[in-house]
């Protein structure tokens, strides 16, 4: 007879979730046959699983945690909203105080051209409702036939049926009969893996104007948006070319189509700006946003309206059919307006732009001294560094794409730290709060990772390269 497992000890919290729990973006057979690893707690920048380990949350839990974990501040806003109003809906003509303030804050915070706020639940929400919006929008200026939307190759936008559908991502693709109509992917702009022997400028013009040749093919009467995410997130963080986002702008203006950008990673700081457009110098006409708004506190997104945009929307759209049972849930807007008020008293966005942002990436930097990394990059609080076994030809690995990252993830959890795996590379977004000890610690054992990859890749033989095959060649694809 086999004696039951302890209550609280890991074995027990595993056995019940392979049991019961069907977790995201996983496999679940292998899941459970492998065991989950169990968090318990977090504090600062450290999270702890149920055997005792302190490991150092390099990936924000997933990209949110901007004030760090246990900030009291927020939990006791959420408790104190909910003992005052626990719950109710911004249908039929009615708000609450929370969801009135936090509009007028994210506003504050927001590009100054933009000054309207829909709320959601989360990321994934915010993209189905900006789609079904612009459509609304163009189809209440009597050009119903403005429905296609631009988006690109390997870029992210959720896991919704419209979301999975405008994110690049080939394996959601293949499932569940996506993408849905009226959505052209694009080239992205990433040079490590496509540039081939362009300059990484050309590279960018190049992305850029394929954006021009998607429209123009499909005519620009029949396109109503591009979507596009600052900084490809779960796509590998591929920071694009400095002249890529101006050129896609300048394309979008001179066609009459409109510009969003998908904020739901990049938004509240991550770049060293409130958002990740500023940083990269355009005026959306939209912004979806979500994670960081909270800090992963409570579960809040929503979109961020531009002033012409909301103008012809209001006069003309009359009622908009659409909405969600938590959209400004009371909770959330209190947690919330706890995160920006710290960010705003620590002064947290200039932290990532002046001073913690640029003593890590000057480190991180240097890990492509490193044997293994082609390349390192980083841009305020957001980076990844590609693996290669031949740096001179940015080659890929002749084993089946994700065999070396996945190595390379699973070392790093064992020595300590969360990275994060995208193919063949890491990727890396800390909490703002880190301090700069934190930081030397984050990059030596991220360095102590590559060493044991590297050395494990050579024992399996498997340091072997693969010429990579540039964006022009696949651009018809």
């Amino acid at each position: 007879m086999t004696s039951a497992p302890l209550s609280n000890s890991t074995a027990h919290w595993r056995a019940l979730d392979a049991a019961h729990h069907l977790h995201p973006f996983s496999d679940t057979k292998a899941l459970n046959a492998e065991g989950v690893r169990v968090i318990t707690r977090a504090e600062g920048v450290y999270v702890f699983d149920s055997d005792g380990n302190k490991i150092l949350d390099g990936m924000s839990g997933l990209w949110c945690s901007q004030v760090g974990h246990g900030r009291h501040a927020i939990v006791d806003a959420i408790a104190q909203q909910l003992h005052q109003l626990d719950y109710y809906n911004t249908f039929f003509k009615t708000t609450h105080p929370g969801a009135a303030e936090l509009a007028a804050a994210i506003s504050e915070v927001a590009p100054a051209h933009m000054n309207h706020v829909f709320f959601t639940s989360g990321g994934s929400e915010a993209v189905d409702t900006v789609l079904r919006m612009v459509r609304h929008y163009w189809a209440s200026l009597g050009k119903p036939e403005k429905h296609i939307f631009i988006s690109r190759r390997n870029g992210y936008h959720g896991s919704t049926m419209g979301g999975a559908s405008l994110g690049g991502m080939k394996p959601m693709h293949a499932q569940g009969g996506l993408p849905i109509p009226g959505i052209i992917h694009v080239a992205q702009p990433y040079w490590w893996a496509e540039g081939g022997e362009m300059s990484r400028e050309d590279f960018g013009l190049y992305a850029a104007r394929e954006v021009a040749r998607a429209i123009d093919e499909a005519g620009p009467e029949n396109v109503a948006a591009f979507i596009g995410e600052p900084i490809q997130g779960a796509g590998g963080v591929i920071i694009p070319p400095a002249n890529y986002w101006p050129e896609v702008e300048k394309i979008c203006r001179e066609r009459d189509v409109l510009l969003i950008c998908d904020e739901v990673i990049c938004g509240f700081g991550r770049t060293g700006r409130w958002f990740g457009a500023e940083f990269m110098g355009v005026k959306p006409d939209l912004i979806t946003f979500a994670k960081g708004v909270t800090s992963g506190y409570f579960p809040l997104g929503g979109v961020i309206v531009g002033d012409h945009f909301a103008e012809g929307f209001i006069e003309h759209g009359g009622d908009f059919n659409h909405g969600y049972t938590y959209s400004g849930h009371p909770g959330g807007c209190a947690a919330a307006l706890a995160n920006l008020k710290i960010m705003h008293e620590e002064k947290l966005v200039d932290r990532v732009r002046t001073d913690i942002g640029p003593y890590l990436q000057e480190r991180w930097l240097k890990l492509a001294e490193h044997p293994l990394v082609g390349e390192a990059r980083m841009v305020g609080l957001i980076g990844a560094m590609e693996l290669t076994p031949d740096k001179a030809t940015r080659a890929a690995f002749a084993a089946e794409e994700g065999t070396v990252g996945l190595i390379c993830r699973d070392f790093s959890f064992k020595e300590g730290l969360v990275m994060r795996a995208v193919r063949d590379g890491m990727i890396l977004a800390p909490p703002f709060t880190l301090s700069h000890e934190e930081a030397d610690e984050l990059v030596a054992t991220a360095w102590r990772v590559l060493d044991l990859t590297h050395a494990e890749l050579i024992k399996r033989g498997m340091m072997v390269p693969v010429p990579r095959v540039p964006a022009r060649a696949t651009a018809s694809a």
